[in-house]
């Protein structure tokens, strides 16, 4: 309990002090929001007790659960379970699946912090953090409809010009046809909305202001 009572610190500081005085490791690749903290808070830890692939093969094995069990995903969803109790249960579940005591620990802070429902976005973020560390530039690509083989070609390689030097572009692709055109791409931490949607959006919108 000292060291989740720790983890608990840490996690509270991290959300109201600048990493560099609270002493964090600072993760290659920032990552925002509520999720995020709580990663770049186990990403610290974990750095400092040299358990980050012991850690992210956790929260993968723990994802998995959560996607294969409903009951799990509801138990970890539900708000109106104690944290206490929450926090023991789950606890429990991870020692007998022999996860390392810092993810279970982390696990449990969410608990007690009332965000155990925050977890798919903590170790999405977690992820996205040692895909960096691995030297990983993630990329996702949406389009209307499948590109063609000349147009994969030629968007692979406009967004090998982010890359620096040791990087490895990770690209995957998703076809919504709700953009209804152009595209809409996340690189790193940056994104670029080509879509028509948008485009649709805004004139509407300029429209809206013009009547």
């Amino acid at each position: 309990m000292a060291n989740c009572g720790r983890m608990l610190v840490l996690t509270r500081q991290f959300s109201t002090t600048n990493p560099a005085r609270a002493g964090l490791v600072k993760p290659p690749l920032a990552v925002f929001g509520i999720p995020g903290r709580y990663a770049t808070a186990l990403f610290s830890a974990a750095s400092k007790e040299k358990k980050l692939d012991a850690v992210e093969k956790d929260l993968l094995k723990f994802k998995g659960l959560i996607e294969q069990d409903k009951r799990l995903a509801q138990f970890v969803d539900d708000p109106l379970i104690k944290k206490s109790l929450k926090r023991d249960a789950l606890s429990e579940a991870l020692k007998k699946q022999q996860f390392n005591a810092l993810t279970i620990n982390f696990v449990g802070a969410l608990c007690d912090n009332g965000r155990a429902r925050d977890v798919r976005g903590v170790i999405n973020a977690f992820n996205r953090i040692m895909g960096a560390v691995r030297g990983e530039l993630l990329c996702e690509v949406v389009t209307a409809k499948p590109l063609d083989a000349a147009a994969e070609k030629d968007l692979e390689a406009a967004l090998q010009m982010f890359l620096k030097k040791g990087q490895v572009l990770l690209i995957s692709k998703k076809v919504d046809p709700s953009i209804l055109g152009g595209m809409l791409v996340s690189i790193g931490d940056k994104f670029v909305d080509m879509s028509i949607s948008s485009k649709v959006k805004a004139y509407t919108a300029l429209l809206k202001q013009a009547v």
